[in-house]
C-alpha cells in the first residue's frame, strides 16, 4: 500500500489533483528524492520549493505539492507550507500508533534516537521516527507525514527557541507519552531566565492525548515547575533521575570509555543492561528511555536490549579512530550543537577517554543573550576537570574562556573552523582524545569530516 495517494493528498490539503499519482515517501529537500517521493514546494524566506521541481522530477519523484503551475502530476494548493501542516495532521489521524513526544534543552536527538531502537527490538516492522533533527515547523509536520497507516511504535523530536512553538507542535503530534529530558540555558538570548525555558518545555505537555503519561527529569532544578505544568495535562507522571525519589532510578552503575552497565529501578522493576555510550548523561538519557517504554507498556527487557545497539549519532558523540602522525587519534564528534550542559557532560567524556593528549576544540555557544561572556567562562571548571592538554578556542565569543583557563593548559585561539582545522594539522599525534563542540552554526561538522576523510 502506498503511503499517500494523489486522492488522499488532495483531500488531506484542500487542495486539487492535476494528474494521478501514488507516492512511497514525502520530502521538501530535492537532494533526498531517490523516486517514488512526493515532492513539496514551498515558498520560504531565503528560498522557493518550486525551484527545485525539475530536479527533483528528474530524479524520479511521484508527484508534487505545488502552488504554482507545475507540469507533472500534482496536487494544487494556496500555500505549500500550510498544505504540509495538514497532510501532517492528516498522517496523524489515520494511524492507531501510540507516539512518544521529546523535547529538552539536551540530549531530545540522543533519547530519540535510543527510544527507535527500543521500539525495533518490540515492532520491527511498525515503528516510525522522526529522522535527523527534523523538530521544527516544517520537521515536525513532514514526519508525520512520512508515517506509515500501520505504524504502532513512533518517536517524534520537538524543538524551539521561542515561547508558543512546542505547543504549537505538539498539538500536531498529539503524544500519548511526553518526555522532557533536560532544562538549560540554551537560547536564553530569547528568554529572561531559564524559568521561562522550563515554562516552554512545559508547552509539550499541552497536546497530549487523554490518559495520557509525562516523564520529567526528576534531577533538574526545575523538576516542581514542570511537574506542576504537568499535573494539569497528564493522567500519569513518571520521574527519572538519580535521586531516591525517582521513579524510574540507577540502582548502580559502572562506567568506562566504551559505555556504562546500568541496573535500574523502573518503577518496581529491575532491569540491567548495557549502553555502549559512554557519559554520565547517557545514563540519564537512558533512564529517560525506559521511563518512556514503561509509560507506553512496552517490554521492558527488550527496550533495553535496544538500548544496547544505540550508536553514537554524527555530531553528537560518535567516536571515530583517525589518522594522526605517528599512528592513530581519536576523534569525538560533538559538532552539531552546544549549550552549557552539553558542553560539560562532553568534556566529561574527552576527560574519561584514554588518551596521552586531550585536545579540546571548542567553539561559541550561541543564543545566550547576556549571559554569553559568563556561562562561557563558567566552562573553564569542566576543561580542568576534563585533564585537558590543549585548548583550540574558536571565535571572539570563546575569550572569556581563554581568559579563565589555567596556565597549565596550553590555549590556541583561532578565528573560524577553517582555523581550527589548520591549527590541528600541526597539533593532531598519535594516542591523542580530540573533542570538537560548539553550536552547530560555527561549522565544526566540517572539521570533523576532514579529519575523518570525507570531505
Amino acid at each position: 500500500m502506498s503511503l499517500w495517494t494523489a486522492a488522499e493528498i488532495a483531500d488531506a490539503t484542500g487542495g486539487t489533483t492535476h494528474g494521478d499519482f501514488a507516492a512511497e515517501g514525502v520530502t521538501f529537500d530535492s537532494r533526498e528524492v531517490i523516486g517514488g517521493e512526493l515532492f513539496v514546494a514551498m515558498k520560504g524566506e531565503t528560498t522557493d520549493g518550486h525551484r527545485f521541481v525539475e530536479s527533483a522530477h528528474r530524479q524520479g519523484a511521484a508527484g508534487f505539492l505545488v502552488s504554482e503551475d507545475c507540469a507533472y502530476p500534482h496536487v494544487r494548493v494556496a500555500d505549500g507550507f500550510e498544505a504540509l501542516q495538514a497532510l501532517g495532521r492528516a498522517g496523524r489521524e489515520r494511524t492507531g500508533a501510540t507516539i512518544v513526544g521529546v523535547t529538552g534543552s539536551v540530549g531530545k536527538t540522543s533519547v530519540k534516537e535510543a527510544l527507535r531502537h527500543a521500539f525495533q527490538e518490540i515492532e520491527p516492522e511498525h515503528t516510525h521516527w522522526s529522522v535527523k533533527s527534523y523538530n521544527n515547523h516544517t520537521g515536525v509536520p513532514l514526519s508525520l507525514a512520512r508515517m506509515p497507516r500501520d505504524t504502532r511504535l513512533a518517536a517524534f523530536e520537538m524543538g524551539m527557541n521561542h515561547a508558543g512553538e512546542l505547543a504549537a507542535l505538539t498539538r500536531l503530534v498529539r503524544p500519548h507519552v511526553a518526555v522532557v529530558t533536560w532544562v538549560t540555558s540554551a537560547h536564553l538570548a530569547f528568554f529572561d531566565s531559564e524559568e521561562a525555558i522550563a515554562d516552554a518545555k512545559g508547552e509539550i505537555f499541552e497536546g497530549l492525548e487523554p490518559g495520557a503519561a509525562a516523564v520529567l527529569p526528576f534531577d533538574s532544578p526545575h523538576y516542581a515547575r514542570l511537574r506542576a505544568k504537568a499535573e494539569r495535562h497528564a493522567a500519569r507522571i513518571l520521574s527519572f533521575g538519580s535521586g531516591a525519589g525517582a521513579d524510574v532510578r540507577a540502582l548502580q552503575s559502572a562506567s568506562d570509555a566504551g559505555g556504562s552497565t546500568v541496573i535500574a529501578d523502573v518503577a518496581g522493576n529491575r532491569v540491567a543492561y548495557r549502553i555502549p555510550l559512554p557519559g554520565t548523561h547517557w545514563i540519564a538519557n537512558s533512564l529517560a528511555v525506559l521511563a518512556a517504554a514503561h509509560a507506553v507498556g512496552v517490554d521492558l527487557a527488550a527496550a533495553a536490549l535496544g538500548l544496547s545497539q544505540m550508536q553514537g549519532l554524527e555530531g553528537r558523540g560518535a567516536q571515530y579512530r583517525i589518522a594522526a602522525k605517528g599512528g592513530e587519534a581519536l576523534l569525538i564528534d560533538e559538532s552539531y550543537n552546544a549549550n552549557p550542559a552539553s558542553m560539560a557532560a562532553s568534556l566529561a567524556v574527552l576527560g574519561g577517554a584514554k588518551a596521552s593528549r586531550r585536545i579540546a576544540v571548542l567553539g561559541p555557544m550561541r543564543e545566550l543573550g547576556d549571559a554569553s561572556e559568563r556561562l562561557h567562562a563558567d566552562l573553564a571548571p569542566h576543561v580542568s576537570a576534563a585533564k585537558v592538554d590543549v585548548a583550540v578556542l574558536v571565535g571572539d565569543e570563546t575569550i572569556p574562556l581563554a581568559d579563565a583557563l589555567p596556565r597549565g593548559i596550553a590555549v590556541v585561539r583561532v578565528s573560524d573552523a577553517a582555523g581550527a582545522r589548520a591549527a590541528l594539522s600541526d597539533i593532531i599525534a598519535a594516542g591523542d582524545a580530540i573533542l570538537l563542540k560548539a553550536s552547530n552554526s560555527v561549522g565544526l561538522g566540517r572539521v570533523a569530516g576532514a579529519l575523518r576523510g570525507i570531505n
